[in-house]
């Protein structure tokens, strides 16, 4: 039951979420994984591949086991800002403005094929999605907590799509690439039966997660942990660009999240190096889509290693 005070915030409560959500995202263990890492450190989750491999399941069962206000918009080309945001609605009784707000103000907005939208839709997400809160004629309003995107995005080659701006991709701490599912994974799509919000029914509520959010901060990172993180953001940038501070500090939270799905309330090396190519790929090249034959992170780390 959602809520209940009975539910240990701890590795083994999280396992009931993450099999839930590997009830209909299946054959995908480390994406999903990765997803429930990406919400643990707060941060904004980024989802690329082709049309119908699951993007938008995973998101909403994400929001499900977590009891999340959830809310849908389709980034399509003719996309306001106000479409988001909201809008001042004049009140002729009161001869007063009232501010009606958009589909941003949910916890969890599922920003559907973001790459579609024009750059003027870009910007009114990317104020939410860096301060919480959008602003309309001079007043800021704050946005829910907690407050995620989880986008999806088409790949590169789709009609109609756009690469993102990299101020808006350094915004999402991951992006991660579903891929195709293995053919018994397929066969047990195909032969099922269930409905994915019967599958993944509510397990925690946002106090818990807050929580969760307060416990995946105080996670223990020892100094030669925190010497490895540098020196990978170091020898990213070797040459031109490189990766920046907000880059460490999405690679230390990230890590901080995979050792609590672990089990355990310390960091290690092993933890930083699952969640590399989630956290910088995407920050590395912009223009470079998820699941390249030579990632750029698996150069990062054959450099530090040769140095260590």
């Amino acid at each position: 039951m959602a809520g209940s005070s009975s539910f240990p915030l701890t590795s083994p409560a999280l396992s009931p979420l993450i099999n839930a959500v590997g009830r209909v995202v299946l054959g995908k263990e480390q994406q999903v994984r990765l997803a429930f890492s990406c919400l643990l450190a707060g941060g904004h989750l980024l989802i690329e591949d082709r049309p119908g491999m699951g993007k938008s399941t995973l998101a909403e069962a994400l929001a499900r086991v977590f009891s999340l206000g959830f809310k849908r918009v389709s980034f399509t080309s003719d996309l306001l800002p106000a479409d988001l945001t909201g809008i001042n609605v004049f009140n002729t009784t009161e001869a007063t403005f009232r501010f009606q707000p958009g589909p941003l103000f949910t916890q969890v907005l599922l920003a559907d094929e973001i790459n579609r939208a024009s750059p003027r839709t870009q910007s009114a997400l990317l104020e939410a999605m860096a301060a919480g809160r959008v602003s309309l004629d001079g007043i800021s309003h704050d946005l829910p907590e907690p407050f995620f995107v989880i986008a999806t995005q088409n790949s590169l080659d789709q009609v109609g799509t756009s690469p993102l701006p990299e101020a808006q991709l350094d915004r999402f701490l991951m992006r991660v690439s579903l891929g195709f599912p293995d053919r018994a994974s397929e066969e047990e799509l195909l032969r099922g039966s269930f409905s994915p919000a019967a599958a993944t029914p509510p397990l925690l509520d946002g106090k818990s997660l807050k929580q969760l959010h307060h416990q995946c901060a105080a996670q223990h990172c020892s100094d030669e942990l925190i010497n490895y993180v540098l020196d990978l953001v170091a020898a990213s940038r070797q040459g031109q660009g490189g990766l920046s501070p907000r880059a460490s500090q999405a690679l230390l939270a990230a890590a901080r999240a995979w050792a609590m799905l672990s089990g355990r309330d310390y960091v290690i090396v092993e933890d930083v190096q699952s969640v590399l190519p989630a956290v910088v790929e995407h920050r590395l090249d912009a223009g470079r889509p998820a699941g390249s034959e030579t990632p750029l992170s698996t150069k990062l780390l054959e450099r530090v290693n040769a140095l260590r």
